[in-house]
């Protein structure tokens, strides 16, 4: 059994907060946030998903979940102001949260496009916006885009969520600008294809597409990964740590790919 120790209490006392952090990417970025000393809220919309994630994390350290939906600002107020009462200011904070379809451009109908933005970007802004103030009142922050490749190089069939993804590079840099002098970093992590449900999905869209295989249908995905196999959620949760981390205080405005070598 892992330890239930702290590696390090270097975020001691530092409230972070992860959106979409039921599973995957955001679950493993809560944990190593726990195991470093922060008291950690995890949201989403899937309560009960949240509750057995958080059941599995609560040996590693203090943590809560509340419910969200990041389109709806007035939805992540609740939840934000939610898990004040509970673990103090907000100090770090991970957009996690997104989601992805797929279509080809011309079959990419509006609401495809505004789904793909309310979540991806917008859901990025409303999350940032009410979190900020709590950085800027103590005069430092961590600010952590989990956004994808995606965000970096333009895939076939994913306009709408390349752009949406693009987007949550362009804010993170013009931000990491503003909050400079401040004491706050904003940055991006930027995985490939991961194990994740996102990638669950999308294979299981190529066989009901293709007819291929599913083990082609994951071939084909990371065929593009020089290394030649998916990334995993805990690799993808180190890159984040780091940006969390004392010592990480001139890393800004960066989007770092966490992707065996596909985008350099």
């Amino acid at each position: 059994m892992e330890s239930t120790q702290a590696s390090s209490p270097s975020l001691a006392g530092k409230h972070a907060l992860v959106t979409g952090g039921g599973r995957g990417i955001g679950a493993a970025v809560a944990k190593q946030l726990l195991l470093h000393g922060a008291r950690v809220s995890v949201v989403g919309r899937n309560m009960s998903v949240l509750a057995n994630t958080v059941a599995e994390l609560q040996p590693f350290g203090e943590v809560d979940y509340f419910r969200v939906d990041v389109e709806q600002r007035e939805s992540v107020t609740q939840a934000f102001d939610q898990a004040r009462s509970r673990f103090g200011s907000i100090a770090i904070l991970i957009n996690n949260a997104g989601q992805a379809a797929s279509a080809s451009f011309i079959k990419t109908d509006e609401t495809i496009w505004q789904q793909m933005l309310a979540v991806n970007l917008t859901g990025t802004f409303h999350c940032t916006h009410d979190a900020l103030p709590d950085m800027l009142s103590v005069q430092w922050g961590r600010v952590v885009n989990v956004v994808s490749t995606a965000g970096l190089a333009g895939y076939r069939y994913v306009s709408a969520y390349c752009a949406a993804k693009h987007g949550v590079i362009g804010l993170t840099r013009s931000l990491a600008l503003e909050m400079a002098t401040k004491g706050i970093t904003v940055n991006a992590v930027c995985p490939g294809y991961t194990e994740t449900d996102i990638v669950k999905n999308a294979v299981a869209t190529i066989v009901a597409k293709t007819g291929r295989m599913e083990q082609q249908a994951r071939n084909d995905l990371v065929a593009g990964n020089p290394q030649k196999r998916l990334v995993q959620p805990e690799e993808v949760a180190s890159a984040v740590l780091w940006l969390c981390l004392p010592g990480s205080d001139a890393m800004t405005g960066q989007a770092l790919a966490v992707a065996g070598g596909e985008v350099m």
